[in-house]
């Protein structure tokens, strides 16, 4: 572990990560560097404030619409540095102070040896004798090196229902940070990029993952903002070069929010966690490096070793109208196709079909399941599967008999109303009443029943938040926030086996303040087999290859290309299945068989592996997608053909550059295969697939174990 401290700089890192924070006393106190290695020495001095505050009554050193130059944060000196180890991390604490307003700040990075990543968050301390409104506090501020904003690219992500991580990359000066000749005027910028979260869907619009990478230099920071609500990063301008600045929940983003009101007494306010990955070889080198981070900050737990195979029974299947009748031979089916836990999604606690406003209650139907539910999951456990249930924990519908039972300050309000969106309010966790019936819920469907998986939705955006007991409705919805993480923690506290399945309308609260203890997030609801695909590959930008789950459903009027193409889909993550597999000929059943045993075979290296994007991040409309996995020396592809005019591509795999390779096609072996020529001189695998509307194949590429071919030459099986 590197430790230097001198009287101009800290320096603190390992074998994979140096920061080099300036902290002279005639200057800020800044990053000067952070970056993969050493070497960085010699870079020009910070002029970007690692810590922003935006303070009431102090505001900005120089006007703006950014986080950067706040007139606290420029004012801010050094006070001192703190190391310390807790087990496989290594921390530095940095401490910062304004003599004016008796703020003091302490700025924390967390980082494994090895693992070119560090997370980051900041604490402020009001020890001055007047209160202090907090209206916004960067977790990580920093100019990006020495990078010109000419050179930058910048990386990131709309999201929606439907159509998540639609990433994109694009060079700083495409029209988002213009020349304006700031050296001319003397004076930095005043614009930015800033990408926004406004509610409680965390990537409801956008996602809390981006990046910048230098062109010229193949420098990249990768970074993700860990919080389940409100959060802003901007990229912008300066003099000297463009800078980052990552944050939770600010007053300019919620108007009637502020992030907190310090006090005397020595108020004490805590920033959301963010991470930072850096690299020397561009994106593929940052991923690689947030990947790693990901795996060391994600709650130990058995499902990440044992990566189950999921069926659930909504997707284009049951569509939330679960009957004993209905669910019996699909849990059969399930099974016998391997499986390894069913999930009866929504519906199963509700006499009719009109559910939607009155969830709350979570007791099972007994006119759906005559028998009871329990002969349901009996027949899942004896089918050798987990039992799952879905579960909307956060909501109380209109018509639910606890929507009376429960006092109104167990729910989020404003103005002395309760909040209410599409015939749900939303439960405030803050408030001991809602905690202990959401723990009595689990307590009993776990004890009683034994469910040992929910899929835990959430189709509400409870929007800016909640006025009670808090200084502003932004406040209360921070406070909320942080009570639902706490409930997660302690649901696995009491049930470390339960496996917990983050969705969100599919993935419209993909953040690693959830993903840091659940084991798997669903990517979309998606229906269009189609569509599909970009979502899938584009997951694995925000969301570890093991916990990416993006559903696979075959079903019985597909064509066989079809049926492959959907499982496809779900195999270089967490395989997602639902589907009228009871309906399926003994043909098509035997296609999705043949998936699973591959997914049973790879997911060993699909908890270790790397992602990467051999015909780059895909565009929406895109008709060949392609995401490999790289474990150790193996390398799985898979390729999709959407209604291309262009029976072939050339997928280039540079990390495989001089190597003579076997090429397999592990998924479908049954389907006419396509033809493919590895060139090792370039590095470029070409396939031609038959002429149908739509395709894909799962391929496993290793070294080869027969003479090294000619560099234009391959092998092919």
């Amino acid at each position: 572990m590197i430790s230097i401290e001198s009287a101009t700089s800290v320096t603190w890192g390992h074998s994979a990560l140096e920061l080099v924070v300036d902290v002279s006393s005639d200057g800020p106190v800044g990053v000067r560097s952070l970056s993969a290695g050493g070497g960085r020495a010699d870079r020009p001095r910070a002029a970007q404030p690692l810590v922003e505050v935006l303070v009431a009554g102090e505001g900005r050193a120089r006007v703006s619409h950014r986080f950067s130059e706040t007139a606290v944060g420029r004012r801010m000196v050094y006070a001192g540095s703190a190391r310390r180890t807790d087990g496989r991390w290594s921390e530095l604490h940095l401490d910062l102070r304004d003599e004016q307003t008796g703020l003091a700040a302490r700025t924390t990075f967390r980082s494994v040896d090895g693992v070119a990543a560090c997370q980051v968050s900041t604490t402020v301390t009001n020890h001055g004798l007047e209160p202090v409104v907090l209206q916004g506090l960067t977790s990580f501020a920093a100019g990006f090196g020495c990078a010109r904003v000419e050179d930058v690219d910048l990386l990131r992500a709309d999201s929606e229902w439907l159509g998540e991580g639609r990433w994109v990359r694009r060079p700083l000066r495409d029209g988002a940070v213009p020349d304006l000749n700031l050296g001319l005027h003397g004076q930095d910028g005043r614009g930015r990029v800033a990408v926004v979260s406004t509610g409680t869907w965390s990537t409801g619009t956008a996602l809390p993952t981006g990046g910048v990478v230098d062109r010229r230099t193949g420098q990249a920071w990768l970074w993700q903002i860990e919080h389940n609500g409100a959060w802003r990063w901007e990229v912008a301008e300066r003099r000297d070069g463009p800078y980052v600045a990552l944050l939770g929940p600010t007053d300019i983003d919620h108007p009637v929010a502020r992030s907190s009101a310090c006090c005397p007494a020595a108020c004490r306010f805590t920033s959301v966690p963010v991470s930072v990955a850096v690299s020397g070889s561009g994106v593929d080198g940052a991923i690689a490096a947030l990947t790693a981070h990901r795996r060391e900050i994600v709650r130990p737990h058995r499902d990440r070793t044992a990566l189950p195979v999921v069926f659930n029974d909504y997707m284009n299947t049951l569509m939330g109208d679960p009957t004993t009748e209905k669910l019996l031979p699909l849990i059969d089916a399930a099974a016998g196709a391997g499986a390894e836990v069913f999930c009866i999604d929504a519906g199963w606690y509700d006499d009719d079909s009109g559910w939607w406003d009155s969830v709350g209650e979570w007791q099972p139907s007994r006119t759906r399941f005559p028998g009871g539910i329990e002969k349901v999951i009996a027949h899942i456990r004896e089918r050798g599967m987990v039992p799952g249930l879905w579960l909307e924990p956060e909501v109380i519908g209109v018509r639910s008999p606890m929507a009376d039972r429960l006092p109104a300050s167990a729910f989020l309000q404003r103005g002395g109303a309760r909040l209410v969106e599409h015939g749900r309010y939303h439960l405030d966790l803050r408030h001991p009443r809602a905690v202990a019936h959401l723990d009595a819920v689990v307590d009993r469907l776990v004890g009683e029943l034994g469910v040992g998986y929910f899929k835990l939705d959430y189709n509400v955006d409870a929007g800016a938040g909640t006025d009670v007991a808090a200084d502003s409705a932004g406040a209360g919805l921070l406070a909320h926030n942080r009570a639902h993480l706490a409930w997660l923690d302690r649901v696995l506290d009491r049930h470390p086996d339960l496996i917990l399945e983050n969705c969100a309308s599919g993935a419209m609260r993909m953040d690693y303040a959830m993903l840091s203890r659940m084991q798997l997030q669903s990517t979309s609801d998606q229906q269009d087999h189609l569509l599909y695909p970009p979502i899938a590959v584009s997951a694995p930008m925000s969301v570890l290859p093991e916990q990416s789950a993006s559903w696979a459903y075959p079903q019985p009027d597909m064509s066989d290309e079809d049926i492959a193409f959907t499982l496809c889909t779900g195999l270089l993550g967490r395989l997602y299945l639902s589907g009228r597999l009871d309906a399926m000929t003994a043909e098509q059943l035997e296609s999705v068989r043949a998936a699973v045993r591959v997914q049973h075979e790879i997911r060993a290296d699909l908890a270790t592996a790397v992602p990467l994007w051999p015909l780059g991040l895909p565009a929406w409309s895109d008709r060949w997608l392609s995401l490999a996995m790289k474990s150790r020396d193996v390398t799985y592809l898979v390729v999709w053909q959407r209604g291309s005019d262009q029976a072939s591509i050339t997928v280039p795999l540079p990390h495989l550059r001089g190597t003579g390779v076997d090429v397999e096609v592990l998924y479908p072996r049954q389907l006419p295969e396509w033809a493919s020529g590895w060139n090792a001189g370039t590095g470029e695998l070409t396939l031609t697939t038959q002429r149908v509307p739509a395709s894909a194949r799962l391929f496993r590429i290793a070294p080869s174990t027969s003479s090294i071919p000619s560099p234009t030459e391959g092998s092919a099986r």
